[in-house]
C-alpha cells in the first residue's frame, strides 16, 4: 500500500498500475479461496504475474508490439522488486549437481523427471522453472 501511494503522489503510472494488478490478483485468490494469503502464498501470486508478463514479451515482440513490449518490461521490473533475488545459472548448477549426487542420477535423458522434481523442490521461488529446466538439460546431456 504504501508503494501503492507513493507512486501516486510521484505521478509513476506504470508503477502504480503494476502495484494495483497485482494488489487485485493477490485480492481475488483470496476472495476465491477463502482464505488469506501469508507470505510465501503473496510471493507465488507475483511470481505468476511475472511469468504471466513474460510470457506476453514474446508474443509482443512477433506481433511488432514495441509500445506494450517496453511497458511489460517495466512492470516486470516493477514486480521482481517484490521477489527475493532469483538464483544465477551457477548456483543452480550447483543445486541441481548436488542434487544429482544425492539420487545417483550421473546423466541420461530419461532421468529428467526425476531430478527435475526435487530441485524445483528446492530452489522453488528462488529461481525460474524454464531456467532450471534448461540447466538440468544441460547436465544431464
Amino acid at each position: 500500500m504504501a508503494d501503492f501511494k507513493e507512486s501516486m503522489k510521484n505521478k509513476d503510472e506504470v508503477r502504480k498500475n503494476t502495484v494495483s494488478l497485482a494488489r487485485a490478483a493477490i485480492k481475488q485468490y483470496e476472495v476465491d479461496h477463502r482464505e488469506e494469503l501469508d507470505d510465501d502464498g503473496v510471493l507465488a501470486i507475483l511470481s505468476k504475474q511475472v511469468k504471466m508478463r513474460k510470457d506476453a514479451l514474446s508474443d509482443f515482440e512477433k506481433a511488432g508490439r514495441t509500445d506494450l513490449l517496453e511497458t511489460y518490461k517495466a512492470e516486470i521490473a516493477v514486480l521482481e522488486a517484490y521477489l527475493p533475488a532469483q538464483l544465477s545459472e551457477e548456483e543452480i548448477l550447483a543445486v541441481v549437481k548436488e542434487t544429482a549426487a544425492k539420487l545417483g542420477i550421473e546423466s541420461g535423458r530419461q532421468n529428467m523427471g526425476k531430478l527435475m522434481g526435487p530441485v524445483m523442490g528446492r530452489v522453488k521461488g528462488v529461481a525460474d522453472g524454464n531456467m532450471v529446466k534448461k540447466v538440468v538439460e544441460q547436465f544431464l546431456s
